[in-house]
């Protein structure tokens, strides 16, 4: 009977095995002649994505409001590609293995919050973290946590939030979920591009699955190609200043649902040296590659701000024709304006060989 046993739990693991593998194998890139992808509306910037974009940051009220404050544009400028029917607004053979398959890293899609006197028992003050502040809601998210998960699908004041990170580059970013006035929940495909975490929608049928650049915050590979999402304000800060500025934050629990060994990190001195992979080069001089900077986007062009060489306080800037002015509080907390209606202007933390990747023309603020 214990030999039956035996057989039945190994051919399940088999089975299991098989199943999860063929699953994980799943985004197989197209192969063929590719050409420009003529659809002109994937490459027009609409009057209604610009005007959200440069609305000034406010609370609202309605989630719409709140969605619209911090808008990014929703239609991507990148030159739209096909190959085998297949539309991608990245090179193809630019995307590379993570070497997990597609959910080999779990998102965390019911996420439990705890008060910061409990998270007390397992973050010191100086653990790293995204924190969120979203209709008066403070959140904080350990990455001690997301390194094992690296995405959460969240709801926040009644909106769908996807949380992500991605420890290659350190990019901690939040996006609205909703496309289109669709939820959408997301998930690890197992595939980088410039070593950058590709995300992917969720669907019942997979033609309708897309892959999606987190530092681009786009769809760059499938049916959604140059659909962008709508970026919500947040910040890396370590736990002590954020509880300290936030003492009423919930943070985000380890009882995930998925055994992991939280409070170690398997990328290990990763974040100190000066390697980069996966795809990703580096050569410049400005700042080290794993320097910690905050990306900006205007009209087009691009620039990036030493996030440690940004004071407390005020910072005013120029740049792309407008005046910037950059508020940075003792949380480590960086709120970018643009011109005399205080236009918010999203911002993405990242290593500098990452943001330089995939904007290779960006200013460097000096």
């Amino acid at each position: 009977m214990r030999a039956f046993l035996g057989i039945l739990i190994l051919f399940l693991v088999v089975v299991a095995f098989v199943v999860f593998s063929r699953r994980g194998k799943n985004f197989p890139l197209p192969e063929g002649e590719t050409m420009p992808f003529a659809e002109e509306i994937l490459r027009t910037r609409t009057e209604d994505s610009t005007e959200n974009s440069m609305k000034p940051d406010a609370q609202t009220s309605s989630s719409s409001e709140r969605r619209g404050a911090f808008a990014s544009l929703s239609v991507s400028a990148r030159e739209v590609f096909v190959t085998d029917g297949t539309k991608h607004s990245i090179p193809l053979e630019e995307i590379l293995s993570g070497g997990v398959p597609k959910d080999g890293i779990p998102s965390i899609n019911k996420p439990h919050f705890i008060p910061a006197r409990e998270a007390d028992a397992f973050l010191q003050d100086d653990s790293p973290g995204l924190g969120l502040v979203y209709d008066e809601e403070a959140r904080f998210y350990p990455y001690q946590i997301l390194v094992w998960h690296e995405i959460v699908n969240d709801i926040v004041a009644g909106d769908p939030l996807v949380i992500t990170y991605c420890p290659l580059c350190a990019t901690g970013i939040v996006f609205d979920a909703q496309v289109s006035g669709e939820r959408m929940e997301f998930g690890v495909s197992g595939k980088l591009w410039q070593s950058n975490l590709l995300m992917y929608n969720r669907a019942s049928d997979s033609a309708d699955e897309s892959l999606w650049s987190q530092v681009l915050g786009e769809a760059v590979v499938g049916r959604h190609t140059g659909t962008r999402l709508h970026l919500v304000p947040a910040d890396t800060v370590r736990y002590g200043e954020w509880r300290a500025a936030h003492p009423e934050t919930v943070v985000l629990s380890r009882e995930t649902g998925v055994r992991k060994p939280y409070g170690s990190d398997p990328y290990g001195s990763y974040y100190t040296d000066d390697s980069v992979g996966f795809g990703a080069m580096f050569n410049d001089d400005r700042l080290p590659p794993k320097a910690f900077v905050l990306g900006i986007e205007r009209d087009g062009k691009f620039k990036a701000y030493h996030k440690e060489a940004l004071p407390e306080g005020t910072t005013t800037d120029t740049f792309s024709g407008a005046d910037i002015v950059i508020e940075k509080n003792s949380a480590g907390e960086v709120r970018f304006f643009a011109g005399k209606e205080r236009a918010s202007v999203p911002a993405v933390g990242s290593f500098w060989f990452s943001w330089l990747a995939v904007h290779p023309k960006t200013e460097l603020w000096k």
